[in-house]
């Protein structure tokens, strides 16, 4: 059975609790460095997202594994006023609010597999999966 742990994003303390538990998780699955740093870092730019344009949402963080390769897949979810134009908002410099326009194609980058679902005024789900070097 995989690991979940789901947590509530509300303020910029769960923001610190998200990135700390899947640094913990991922470091159980052998992640090191680099790989926990870019990990945090996404899931900093998503539940910031989060807090910014829905106020309150879920992380739901489990560790997941294809073959001989292990990962952590994060699922974002709101029910915030969602986005009206993904692709706009995927592309670097673009924002809506008063940030740098970098959270979600941050993310992207950082991941290693990187979804959006989202429909205006029901909210958003984003999905990213970072594997860890093979065993």
């Amino acid at each position: 059975m995989a690991d979940e742990i789901r947590l509530p994003i509300e303020s910029d303390d769960d923001v610190v609790v998200a990135r700390s538990r899947a640094r913990e998780l991922a470091s159980g699955l052998g992640f090191t460095g680099t790989d926990l740093t870019l990990l945090a870092t996404a899931i900093s730019e998503i539940a910031r997202n989060i807090t910014t344009y829905a106020e309150r949402g879920e992380i739901c963080i489990t560790t997941v594994r294809r073959g001989p390769r292990s990962g952590v897949k994060v699922v974002a979810t709101d029910n915030g006023p969602g986005i009206p134009d993904l692709n706009l908002a995927l592309r670097d410099g673009y924002t809506s609010g008063k940030g740098l326009g970098l959270g979600l194609p941050g993310a992207r980058r950082l991941m290693d597999e990187f979804d959006v679902e989202t429909e205006v005024g029901r909210g958003t789900t984003v999905t990213m999966l970072k594997w860890g070097r093979e065993t």
